[in-house]
């Protein structure tokens, strides 16, 4: 395979700011196919608006996206819908329509962008529930679930297309540990059984021990480091340091 074809996201230059103010600055980065990439920073660095210009949900003022070749920041929506059949998103609320149940969730996707049989359909929802382990939950309503449950169902409906790529908006905020292990653990089976590719904005230190192939920091809008997990935790730098502590606190 030609070393080209095996990145999936490419970013070159990527400026955006708002009312004036630089939130990223020139960033630049590869995603290889396979790969989980986890993106740590601060509140307000960066990390959702790197994934919202990836999907071509923002524009910048400066720089390209490439995903599977494809430059999404200049290309007509008709061709970026049809790489968006491609991405699952899993938001940082599961982002669930309340009014629907379970499985009319699930069914969203597929009935709006596909053309599958209503056979065909329940199978896959069948499918994508089985991952996450949560099959008995078909016909209930989001009020119904905790707030684990959501995510899961959340997840399951965004691999329920089998996308190639998937990015994730802190996947694990507001779980308590035991299920932000499970859910991180998820993200691991999914990469293995699919060969998805992940883009994983987190600030949770187990989470992206899990998950992570490669990490890479975002500090004052650019990328300031970059390398495996343990080469983040274990650097001497004095901001990684009391960035990592809380959470090596926690872990103890």
């Amino acid at each position: 395979m030609d070393m080209a074809d095996n990145i999936i996201v490419k970013v070159e230059n990527l400026s955006k700011g708002f009312d004036g103010f630089p939130v990223l600055d020139d960033v630049s980065l590869s995603v290889n196919k396979g790969e989980n990439l986890v993106v740590f920073g601060k509140s307000g660095t960066g990390k959702s608006v790197l994934l919202k210009c990836i999907i071509g949900l923002m524009k910048p003022e400066e720089g390209r996206v490439f995903v599977h070749g494809a430059d999404v920041l200049n290309i007509p929506l008709k061709e970026l819908n049809e790489i968006r059949k491609n991405i699952g998103f899993l938001f940082q609320g599961a982002a669930l329509y309340d009014s629907m149940s379970v499985r009319q969730n699930l069914e969203f996707p597929l009935k709006r962008h596909f053309n599958y049989s209503q056979k065909e359909i329940d199978s896959k929802i069948h499918r994508a529930l089985e991952v996450v382990s949560l099959t008995e939950a078909v016909d209930k309503m989001p009020s119904e679930l905790s707030g684990g449950m959501k995510k899961r169902i959340g997840l399951a409906r965004s691999i329920i297309t089998e996308p190639q790529l998937m990015l994730y908006d802190e996947p694990t905020t507001g779980l308590d540990p035991i299920t932000s292990k499970e859910i991180s653990e998820l993200i691991i089976n999914l990469q293995n059984q699919f060969r998805m590719t992940s883009i994983v904005v987190t600030h949770d230190l187990m989470c992206a021990k899990i998950i992570a192939d490669r990490a890479i920091f975002l500090k004052e809008g650019k990328v300031a480091y970059e390398g495996s997990i343990d080469s983040l935790t274990g650097s001497k730098d004095k901001f990684l340091i009391n960035f990592f502590s809380y959470d090596l606190v926690k872990e103890s």
